[in-house]
């Protein structure tokens, strides 16, 4: 059977284990996957920053997809993740990981969301990811998302972003204090995740 490349468009090398975590597992119950081999940027030799100037998810996501279909003419996918706080008007969303300053520095952005949260009552959150896929001329959109809340001080030291902050509903731990398996479970790339590999294990089979 010949394998198609399926690539995986970040920097990010948090990202990139999740994602292959997830890819790995799915293969058992989503045959169809068979046909993929999930490879990154460095993989194929493309390591400059695809910049992020869009105002929304949906934006960045596409523009970093379309970048590399257009250079490299392959099946690839980006995602875009946002943390949207109620209380500040689904801010910082889309400039999430730049809500501090342009060096993304994580650190810097919890204190400042946790900084603008000071007199806030309402601690929801929401977590949401959003897949942009281009295979073949085709660009196609997934959406995942998980609710939660914001806490005041963070906790756990696994994750990334502002995992030790957020407590996904139904559960007292934070990201951060779960473990890989854990997160994968419910988290909203997951979701976004498990939507693509749903459509992609669908497509696979019908061409057999």
């Amino acid at each position: 059977m010949k394998m198609t490349e399926l690539v995986f468009v970040t920097h990010n090398p948090h990202k990139l284990y999740e994602i292959r975590s997830l890819f790995d597992s799915s293969r058992a119950f989503l045959p169809g996957l068979d046909r993929y081999r999930l490879v990154s940027l460095q993989d194929i030799g493309y390591l400059e920053d695809i910049p992020e100037t869009m105002d929304t998810l949906e934006g960045n996501a596409s523009v970093k997809a379309r970048t590399i279909h257009t250079l490299y003419g392959c099946t690839c996918f980006a995602d875009d993740t946002g943390l949207e706080v109620e209380a500040l008007g689904n801010q910082p969303g889309a400039l999430s990981a730049r809500y501090a300053g342009e060096d993304k520095n994580f650190g810097r952005n919890i204190e400042k969301v946790l900084q603008d949260l000071q007199t806030a009552t309402n601690r929801k959150a929401r977590f949401r990811t959003v897949i942009s896929l281009m295979i073949g001329q085709q660009e196609i959109l997934f959406e995942g998302i998980v609710q939660g809340k914001i806490i005041d001080t963070g906790r756990g030291q696994e994750g990334f972003g502002y995992d030790p902050v957020f407590v996904p509903e139904g559960y007292d731990q934070t990201f951060a204090e779960m473990n890989l398996e854990q997160k994968n479970r419910i988290s909203h790339r997951y979701r976004a995740f498990r939507k693509m590999m749903d459509y992609l294990n669908a497509s696979s089979i019908a061409i057999v």
